[in-house]
């Protein structure tokens, strides 16, 4: 995890959130920690917007609260116009994992579906522990490089201009084998 950024900062934001969903649930934090699998002390660092979560750990606060990452980012962001420019389309960093998320058409309360452009450096995984939302269905386009994707135990090899889709009801894991970044379209449905 990298240390947040100043207290307006999306990273803040989200922690503020991230604190609400733990209160409107009445959850203590060795609560969310059991169900989260997160260590107490580092919930409480991000709830205070000391830590920045890293793409696991948002995952597990995902599944933990019924919700896509892209539907929880929107939550700390204001309401998104019908035409995002793509200067204003929200981006999200991990560079501990080096995975970057580019919300292009973000989510709303009213639609179902949104798209979101991941990039993946050569080496570069990314796992998550289960659907965080399950049925959740998922189209991914790759645009450039490569990327294995692993869906209920089965690994798939998604090149340049394939499309790989399923319905996700559990763990996930994308792999850039490399040797260049993998860029990629996944258009999300929610169930």
């Amino acid at each position: 995890m990298r240390e947040a950024e100043p207290r307006d900062s999306v990273d803040a934001r989200l922690a503020a959130r991230l604190s609400s969903l733990r209160t409107e649930r009445g959850w203590s934090l060795d609560e969310l920690s059991g169900r989260a699998g997160v260590s107490r002390s580092t919930l409480s660092r991000l709830e205070r917007g000391e830590l920045s979560p890293t793409t696991s750990v948002l995952g597990r606060m995902c599944t933990v609260y019924g919700r896509t990452m892209s539907r929880l980012l929107m939550e700390v962001e204001e309401e998104p116009p019908p035409l995002v420019r793509e200067a204003d389309q929200p981006v999200w960093r991990d560079e501990r994992s080096g995975f970057v998320r580019r919300s292009v058409s973000p989510p709303h309360p009213a639609l179902r579906g949104e798209v979101v452009q991941g990039t993946l450096d050569a080496g570069a995984a990314v796992a998550y522990e289960n659907a965080p939302v399950p049925g959740v269905e998922q189209h991914i386009w790759v645009l450039d490089g490569t990327v294995e994707i692993t869906v209920e135990g089965t690994v798939h090899t998604v090149r340049r201009g394939d499309c790989l889709r399923f319905r996700l009801r559990g763990p996930s894991h994308f792999h850039c084998p490399g040797p260049d970044p993998v860029r990629y379209a996944l258009m999300i449905v929610l169930p």
